[in-house]
């Protein structure tokens, strides 16, 4: 059997998700934490599951924190269901050691696809945080472009998020591939993988894509 622990303070976000772990074969839930980052760190101790879905940020932990979990009980995988926080914030989270990272927007297909991948060591990665890491300006959690993106998920690997990193900043492919000691040819490679995700054909097509999704702030509409 597969032992999951839910972390999270809030009443309906717990329940909810004990609800949807119970329908699955295989799946065995042990004791909920709904207290704090102590009880957390208690119960992963004492139940030893085999998989983490926790809303960190409710029981007052911070990313430096969770990051320190990760590190602790490395035979646990971590699934992070939370608020869309900063890009900055993201990237925090996302370096941590947490395997998938979802928002409380997401669906129930979407977070059954997310247990699924994480169980597999498979990483997995809500669309509407990898829209906010590709987009430039920083948007904020509070935008009501947000409202506009797609929540899709998208199954990622740790080497794409580092080249989505580089294709937010900027970078060309051979600085990106400078920065992370690769080849031109695979940056190239990766990069086309993480356009199919996006269904864009070009560079050209993410940037449309961001503008499209309302992503860049611009002066005009293209598509008046």
């Amino acid at each position: 059997m597969i032992k999951v622990l839910i972390a999270d303070k809030n009443f309906l976000s717990r329940i909810g998700l004990e609800l949807l772990v119970g329908e699955l074969k295989g799946f065995e839930l042990v004791p909920t934490v709904c207290g704090d980052k102590e009880d957390l760190a208690n119960q992963l101790h004492l139940s030893k599951p085999n998989l983490l879905i926790a809303d960190f940020m409710s029981l007052g932990m911070s990313v430096s924190e969770l990051s320190e979990l990760t590190k602790k009980f490395t035979r646990t995988r971590f699934m992070v269901i939370t608020e869309l926080l900063a890009k900055k914030e993201l990237n925090s989270v996302l370096g941590s050691g947490v395997v998938s990272f979802l928002l409380k927007d997401c669906d129930k297909i979407e977070i059954l696809e997310a247990i699924n991948s994480t169980i597999k060591g498979e990483r997995f990665i809500c669309g509407k945080i990898i829209s906010v890491l590709s987009a430039s300006p920083e948007i904020m959690p509070n935008n009501s472009f947000i409202k506009s993106l797609g929540c899709d998920g998208i199954p990622v690997t740790d080497r794409e998020i580092d080249i989505i990193r580089g294709i937010a900043e900027g970078l060309s492919n051979k600085l990106i591939a400078d920065k992370l000691k690769l080849s031109t040819h695979t940056v190239n490679t990766h990069r086309k993988n993480i356009m199919n995700k996006l269904g864009v054909n070009n560079t050209a097509g993410v940037v449309m894509f961001a503008v499209k999704n309302q992503l860049l702030e611009t002066n005009f509409n293209l598509y008046e």
